[in-house]
């Protein structure tokens, strides 16, 4: 699932990151550029934990709607997917029609592979 919220980056002998839509959500870095991955890294992290957590996931603002600050506005990405904790393979049992499953296996079409995708799409 991929998210882009608003964030303010600082200077300060380096540079931090905040995400004025989620309380607590910061990070540090050396470099600009070291600081925008972390960013990206805590943004996935504090959603997951969210998710994971049954908290609601705040709606981002519109970085026109982010003033008075002193540092720099920009978007950060980050795909929630890449952080999740459980990653663990689980076995479901589905049903399909005959046919469908024998042209899948001619076509070497793997049937987990296409639910995973299928369900990530839908959610």
């Amino acid at each position: 699932m991929k998210k882009v919220y608003p964030a303010i980056i600082h200077e300060d002998n380096g540079y931090w990151v905040e995400f004025p839509d989620l309380e607590g959500c910061q990070t540090y870095g050396d470099t600009l550029e070291e600081v925008l991955e972390l960013a990206e890294e805590a943004l996935g992290l504090y959603l997951v934990s969210l998710a994971e957590n049954n908290q609601k996931i705040p709606k981002p603002s519109d970085i026109e709607d982010i003033k008075g600050t002193d540092g720099e506005t920009t978007y950060i990405y980050t795909d929630m997917n890449a952080y999740r904790r459980d990653t663990r393979a689980v076995k479901k049992m589905l049903s399909i029609p005959a046919w469908l499953a024998k042209e899948a296996e001619k076509n070497n079409i793997s049937l987990s592979k296409i639910l995973q995708e299928a369900l990530l799409e839908k959610i």
